[in-house]
């Protein structure tokens, strides 16, 4: 088993070329990768289109072609979650385009990640986090961090260098904002 101290430091040494260090945390990169996506999915309908394991080679390819220094396992998954938000977008698009308007992939929120029982659709949660992050960029990023990349508060927290009872207060104040935009942009 890897310490997440020993992940780092293979993670950067991967990332400055060195093949022995990727053969050694590439099985646990892959590993993680899969359980954020099947969190990530267990939200999702039935009728979703992408698998899972798609979304994680797709997601795996594109890390694999990254030249960023690494400051520690959870910048490293924090990466992986924005690649995984947007990898579901662009799917969505091109689904709602093939179809010419059909209908896009939903997604459920839970309460204690980000928001209500009801069930939302992912662009207009996309649109709703990108309007967020122009008022309060780190409020964006707790959300993004915990839904689309599975991150723990503790987890944010070391990612986004604030305090973990900092990134409880900013995921309540969040979830609410992002309810009433969504509430108020479904009733135009």
């Amino acid at each position: 088993m890897t310490t997440p101290s020993e992940l780092t430091g293979l993670l950067n040494a991967w990332v400055d070329g060195d093949s022995q260090a990727f053969d050694q945390i590439a099985p646990v990169i892959y590993q993680e990768l899969r359980q954020i996506a099947g969190q990530v999915f267990s939200r999702e309908y039935d009728q979703h289109t992408l698998q899972p394991t798609i979304l994680v080679h797709e997601a795996y390819e594109r890390l694999l072609g990254l030249n960023v220094t690494l400051t520690d396992r959870e910048h490293f998954f924090a990466l992986a979650a924005r690649m995984m938000r947007r990898l579901l977008i662009n799917h969505a698009m091109a689904r709602k385009a093939a179809k010419r308007g059909g209908s896009a992939i939903q997604v459920t929120l839970y309460e204690h990640q980000v928001a209500t029982t009801e069930d939302h659709d992912l662009f207009e949660l996309d649109a709703a986090l990108q309007k967020l992050a122009e008022y309060d960029p780190r409020k964006a990023d707790v959300l993004e961090l915990n839904y689309f990349g599975g991150l723990t508060q503790s987890a944010i927290a070391r990612v986004l260098k604030i305090s973990e009872s900092t990134v409880r207060r900013e995921q309540r104040v969040a979830t609410l904002w992002l309810k009433k935009f969504m509430s108020e942009s479904r009733a135009d």
